[in-house]
Formats: C-alpha cells, sequence, structure tokens
C-alpha cells in the first residue's frame, strides 16, 4: 500500500457485532490503527493514548478506529475495561490484516509466529492513504498522529 493510493473498501464487525464499513466514514479522516492483541501490555498503552488524545482527534475530525485479530467479543471487553471512546473492528479472519500488509513473522519465545505489526494508517477522508506509521512505539503514539493529522489539515487550507 503506498502514500497517495485509493484504499480499497473493506466490512467488518465492531466490538458492538455491528457490521461497519471504511466507506461509511468518507468525509472524514481515519485513523485506522492495528494492534496485535486486545488487553496485552503494549496494546493497552496504545489504545488508551488513543482515548486520552481522543477528544482532540476528534475536534480535529477525525474517526479513531482500533483493529485486531480478536473476535468482537474480546474487543468489547477490552474497551469496556479500558473505557476506550472509539470503535474496536474485528478481523478474525486477517482479511483486513493482508489488505494493509501488517501481518509479519515475529519471534514469540524463540518461536516463528504470524502476528500483527503495530501499524497506524491515517486515512484521508476520500479514502486516499495520507500517511503510515510502521512499527509503532505505543507510548506517545496518539499524540504523534494528532500532529500529524494538524499537519495535514493545515496543509489542506
Amino acid at each position: 500500500m503506498e502514500i497517495n493510493e485509493k484504499v480499497a473498501d473493506f466490512t467488518l464487525q465492531t466490538d458492538e457485532e455491528k457490521t461497519v464499513s471504511l466507506s461509511d466514514y468518507s468525509g472524514k479522516p481515519v485513523i485506522l490503527f492495528f494492534y496485535p492483541r486486545a488487553d496485552t501490555p503494549g496494546c493497552t498503552i496504545e489504545a488508551c493514548g488513543f482515548r486520552d488524545t481522543f477528544q482532540k482527534l476528534q475536534d480535529a475530525g477525525a474517526v479513531v478506529l482500533g483493529i485486531s485479530r480478536d473476535t468482537p467479543r474480546d474487543q468489547a471487553k477490552f474497551k469496556a475495561k479500558f473505557n476506550l471512546p472509539y470503535t474496536l473492528l474485528a478481523d478474525v479472519d486477517e482479511k483486513v490484516c493482508n489488505q494493509f500488509g501488517v501481518l509479519k513473522e515475529k519471534n514469540m519465545y524463540g518461536k516463528k509466529v504470524m502476528g500483527i505489526e503495530r501499524t497506524t494508517f491515517l486515512i484521508g477522508p476520500d479514502r486516499t492513504l495520507i500517511h503510515i506509521f510502521p512499527k509503532v512505539k505505543p507510548e506517545g503514539h496518539a499524540e504523534e498522529v494528532l500532529a500529524l493529522l494538524h499537519e495535514w489539515k493545515h496543509r489542506q487550507k
């Protein structure tokens, strides 16, 4: 996936077991952050960072969507436990993970496993890919995304 490329639409189940598509958010920038697993330490830091900057991201007109391979039920538990104000998407069959190329070989306790590499995509209101944040470090990431969103919005004027 390349910058300025049109992002293909996709449809997934939310933490509330509703079906949503990327196209449902047309007209707004979308922050799509992929994380390895709900309620694990790094993912919790990242998700809570987006929670804590959520109002500023909303004020900037953006939609925040978290996505992992967890089930809608696990996503709902994660959302409730940490009071996350945005939608979590369940990509159980890895269709969207594959679309965005975030599944990578990882070393887990000496074993090679395929897992989500923490990656965030900033998608424009017309579904054009604006920016990719690869190999995200959870601490301070939401603020980094907010800064880039403001910079992008400023350039649009």
